[in-house]
């Protein structure tokens, strides 16, 4: 018990101290948001994944996905690592990192609206982050109070333990902004790769080692499937629904704000080629690593540690939520202690990503120049700071209200909220980086079928008959829409004129964007006027 409190104490010191040391970054609202868009691959990288993987990830979605699908279910981690992380960074990442800069966007909101010349997209894409980031962030608390429990031996309220994540969250993303977020991302990422690692092992030895485990794990049969064992099988027993987890969980970071963001701050060129690399490897152990963990889910059922597992007390159905704290119930008391800083960890991370990303987009894309005419920089951060302390409340409570109320679990909520942001976001987004040719037309079609799709489906299924039985389904029909609708619409519809390609050298009245010389040393004669030694993607030449 000493080892657990003293390992939490330590993980909350870091945090602070990090945000202490970073608020020299937060005088600028650019610094604020994306660390003066100089952060480096290793950062950068690990803020991507750990703000990909969260609590969501471990306990939601790899105890639901390996209970329906075995060992199948790492497919899913594996289209995490390819799709979700390498993809997006090859064709996403230098391209989103170049735009954002031509266009001063510090946003997802602020990028729609000067790439398509619309306030009332900004505005629209703003309302949307607003509303749909709200129930992912409160699905991000959920099942750290159940690991909680286990670990300490003690009934731990709920409430406590989204209070304790919250208040550490707010403290350190509100003093030091996006560098201090980045900071703490490396720190719980790599606690995040020792925890994973050592946990597989562990719970896989308590069920007799890996060949046993598979052995055990192929003799428990499928009612609803003729497969001989499988929960062992290469596409498990339902590879329908296996592909929608796919292609939700991978092809949904392409649109989510949070995430392209991260591309907005690094350095340009190499950087991001690394980034791919260091982004890619660490999504295959920690998202491969809890799928594949998930696919052993069934097992404690069969054994003690089925006095973890919760049923729903109306309908006798599975509390997915509860399963992997209960197979990992076996692990060592140390492992366990070290299983909770991760989970805190991954938590954390994606809620100072969210959160960040939801008070910048308020303050810069709705309040700023609509409900504030005259916001000076100062002021912009002020805001954002009591915004963002705003956002981490409010969720807090629906995430209570959540388990108290017995609304979805972790995976439908999340899935919601995925499948309507990405689905707004994901083709308006893609397209508008490579194609200028792309109307406002086809990214308000795209913003209207992707949310509409979406809550539509939501609130059919409180009536009872949902167009499609699946949220995640729902939501990876929606990327795939929005993919297909901007093109196809902005065929019928007037285009907004946009270069998407800089000059290769662009005259003396813009800033350079030739990459053979950015950040280098530069000597620029104005009128007589000399500036020596600034990097060149520091000046603007007038």
């Amino acid at each position: 018990m000493v080892w657990k409190i003293l390992m939490l104490c330590l993980f909350v010191a870091v945090a602070v101290g990090v945000g202490l040391y970073a608020r020299r970054s937060t005088s600028s609202v650019d610094g604020f948001v994306l660390g003066g868009r100089n952060v480096g691959p290793w950062l950068s990288a690990f803020a991507y994944g750990t703000s990909y993987f969260s609590a969501v990830i471990f306990v939601g979605y790899a105890g639901q996905f390996g209970w329906r699908y075995g060992i199948a279910a790492t497919w899913a981690g594996i289209g995490n690592a390819i799709i979700g992380s390498l993809l997006a960074w090859w064709v996403l990442g230098p391209r989103a990192r170049e735009m954002t800069q031509r266009l001063q966007a510090t946003t997802m909101p602020e990028f729609f609206g000067k790439r398509f010349d619309s306030r009332a997209l900004r505005i629209a894409a703003a309302a949307i982050i607003f509303v749909f980031l709200i129930p992912y962030t409160a699905s991000v608390y959920n099942g750290l109070s159940r690991l909680l429990v286990i670990a300490f031996g003690i009934d731990i309220p709920y409430e406590y333990a989204i209070i304790f994540m919250a208040a550490v969250t707010c403290i350190y993303v509100v003093l030091g902004g996006y560098m201090a977020t980045v900071m703490n991302d490396f720190i719980q990422g790599i606690v995040m790769l020792v925890g994973i690692v050592a946990v597989i092992i562990a719970v896989l030895n308590g069920y007799g080692g890996f060949s046993q485990a598979i052995v055990s794990l192929s003799q428990i049969p499928d009612s609803a499937s003729q497969i001989q064992g499988a929960y062992v099988s290469f596409f498990g027993p339902d590879l329908f629904n296996l592909l929608g987890v796919v292609v939700l969980t991978s092809l949904g970071t392409w649109g989510l704000p949070q995430m392209v963001q991260k591309f907005y701050a690094i350095k340009s060129g190499p950087a991001i080629k690394q980034g791919a690399i260091i982004s890619t490897l660490f999504a295959f152990v920690i998202a491969g690593g809890s799928y594949f963990l998930g696919g052993f889910g069934r097992l404690a059922e069969t054994s003690a540690a089925s006095q973890f597992i919760e049923y729903n007390p109306v309908t006798g159905a599975i509390i997915y939520d509860s399963i992997m704290p209960a197979l990992v119930s076996n692990i060592p008391d140390i492992l366990l202690g070290i299983l909770v800083v991760m989970v805190l960890s991954a938590s954390m991370s994606t809620l100072s990503s969210l959160v960040l990303t939801s008070s910048s987009t308020l303050t810069l894309d709705l309040i700023k120049g609509n409900l504030v005419k005259d916001m000076t920089e100062k002021k912009q951060v002020t805001w954002m700071r009591a915004l963002l302390v705003v956002f981490i409340a409010i969720s807090a409570a629906i995430a209570i209200v959540q388990v108290n109320g017995g609304l979805p679990f972790i995976a439908q909520l999340m899935g919601i909220s995925w499948g309507a942001l990405a689905g707004a976001f994901l083709g308006p987004f893609l397209w508008g980086l490579y194609s200028g040719r792309i109307s406002k037309a086809a990214v308000w079609a795209s913003f209207i079928v992707g949310v509409g799709l979406t809550t539509g489906n939501m609130i059919a299924d409180f009536m009872g008959s949902p167009w499609i039985a699946s949220p995640i389904n729902a939501g990876a029909l929606a990327m795939i829409l929005s993919l297909v609708i901007v093109p196809v619409v902005s065929l019928f519809t007037p285009a907004v004129p946009f270069e998407v390609k800089p000059p290769s050298r662009m005259s003396a009245g813009d800033r350079d964007f030739e990459k053979s010389i950015e950040g280098q040393p530069v000597s620029v004669e104005t009128g007589g006027i000399g500036i020596e030694g600034a990097a060149a993607n520091d000046i603007a030449v007038k």
